[in-house]
Parts: structure tokens; C-alpha cells; sequence
């Protein structure tokens, strides 16, 4: 005969076989739906995961970092929409942005993603005349930081005079003349504009002048396009070059973990 306290014990225990009883089935179910409904909320409108996949925001951004983005403060956009809820501020010049880009046919064309997430620094905004001359970026007629500490001088001095296909776009949008002088009749990667910013589009640059296909190449972003602002890095590893075996255990830069992106 039990005693009351094993009758307890023997109360309170179930065998294994009432976990697969359909009402426990049906409460563990709702259970994992709902942390999977919490979870994709707090994804599609607060906060995500981004990787860096290249070098175009060297030194800010590294390869191997992966970030968390805000995606509340420019307004989260609505999936399979082209709804965004309301924003906290308009995206500034000078931040760093996560952005869809605009279409890119020569993508497309070699079967790449034609519209890929991006990250770069927005530095041009509505209204905004930009230029360049000799690889100096004009904002408004004022001189810029060249890109945020990355190295100012071409690996390859051909690439300051290049001319790219891709740059014909400019030609529709330069200024004939203006009191910051005329557009160049054929833009190239150091000397093109200057051109004014249009509303609800931006213009966006890789702090890698020498080492990011932007806007100078694709175009002005639709406001609508962009996703959030990075807060952090959150991880990062030795992408590029690592000698290691398994990098992303065995080649952790542990002094990027936590560094907050300006």
C-alpha cells in the first residue's frame, strides 16, 4: 500500500506516453507557434541580423562582422507590401544604412540577386547637389571626410579616370551648369556631378570608395527601398583572409563584438 506521500509522487507523475496524447500535442504546438509568431514580429519590424559579405565600408565595416539592424527607427517596412509603419526620423546624411538596392540589369544578366540588401553610408539626401573631383566628394560645395578613414589613394591609378558603362545614367541627371561649374560630359569614378538629389531618394556611397559599386554606378535609392539602420556588431570573424581552418570559431576578432557603428 503507497503512503501518501509516494500516492503524491504517483499523482503528479505522467507516463511518457500522455506527451504524444493529442491534447498535449496540440498545447506543445501552440506553444512553439507561439514563440515562432514572436519571433518573426520582432524581426520583420524591430530588429535583425545582417552579415557583411564585402568590403565596400572598410574601416567601419568589416567582413565576417554581423550586425544587428534597427528596422524601427526609419519606419519598418511591411513584408510583401510597399507599406512601411511610421518612422522615428527621417534616415540623416552621414548614417549608416541597410537598403534594398535598385534594380541592377548587369546583375541580372549573370544571373545575380538584380536587387540585394545592402549596407552603406547615405550621403546625399533631397536636395542635396553632389559632386566629385579628383576623388573628393562635394556636399552642397562643401569638401567631405573621404571615406570615414579608408585610404584615399586608387590601388590601381587607372581607376581614378575609369569610365564604366554604368555611369551613363548621370548623363540624364547632371547639372549643365550651375554656380558649383557643369557636369563633365562623361562621368568616371573620381570626377562626375554635380547632380541634385531628387525627392524621396538618396544617394549612397561605400566608405571604400575604391572598393564599393554604389550610387555612382546604380543610381539614386528610392526612400521607400530602405530597411534600417546598423546598431552594432554583435559578431565577427576573420572573413577574407584567415589562414585558420574553420574561421568563424577559430579566427574571432573578439575586440569587434560589441562595437557600436557610427
Amino acid at each position: 500500500m503507497a503512503t501518501p506521500s509516494n500516492a503524491g509522487r504517483a499523482h503528479k507523475a505522467r507516463p511518457a506516453s500522455q506527451w504524444y496524447q493529442p491534447r498535449n500535442l496540440w498545447e506543445n504546438l501552440k506553444s512553439i507557434v507561439g514563440a515562432l509568431a514572436i519571433f518573426l514580429v520582432l524581426r520583420a519590424f524591430l530588429v535583425e541580423a545582417y552579415r557583411i559579405p564585402s568590403g565596400s565600408m572598410i574601416p567601419s565595416l568589416l567582413v565576417g562582422d554581423w550586425l544587428f539592424v534597427n528596422k524601427a527607427i526609419y519606419g519598418a517596412h511591411v513584408p510583401f507590401s510597399r507599406a512601411s509603419l511610421p518612422a522615428y526620423r527621417e534616415p540623416k546624411r552621414g548614417d549608416v544604412v541597410v537598403f534594398v538596392s535598385p534594380y541592377q540589369a548587369d546583375e541580372a544578366s549573370r544571373g545575380a540577386d538584380p536587387t540585394p540588401t545592402l549596407v552603406k553610408r547615405l550621403v546625399g539626401t533631397p536636395g542635396d547637389t553632389l559632386y566629385m573631383r579628383n576623388g573628393i566628394l562635394y556636399v552642397n560645395g562643401i569638401a567631405q571626410r573621404q571615406g570615414f578613414g579608408a585610404d584615399t589613394t586608387p590601388p590601381d591609378p587607372g581607376i581614378a579616370n575609369s569610365i564604366d558603362p554604368l555611369f551613363d545614367w548621370q548623363k540624364k541627371v547632371g547639372l549643365k551648369s550651375s554656380r558649383l561649374g557643369a557636369a563633365p560630359a562623361q562621368p568616371t569614378h573620381d570626377n562626375w556631378g554635380p547632380l541634385v538629389v531628387p525627392p524621396q531618394r538618396l544617394f549612397m556611397m561605400g566608405d571604400s570608395r575604391y572598393n564599393s559599386k554604389d550610387s555612382r554606378y546604380w543610381g539614386f535609392v528610392p526612400r521607400e527601398n530602405v530597411r534600417g539602420k546598423p546598431l552594432f556588431v554583435y559578431y565577427s570573424y576573420n572573413a577574407d583572409d584567415s589562414d585558420r581552418p574553420l574561421p568563424m570559431l577559430t579566427d574571432i576578432r573578439w575586440s569587434r563584438i560589441g562595437h557600436w557603428i557610427k
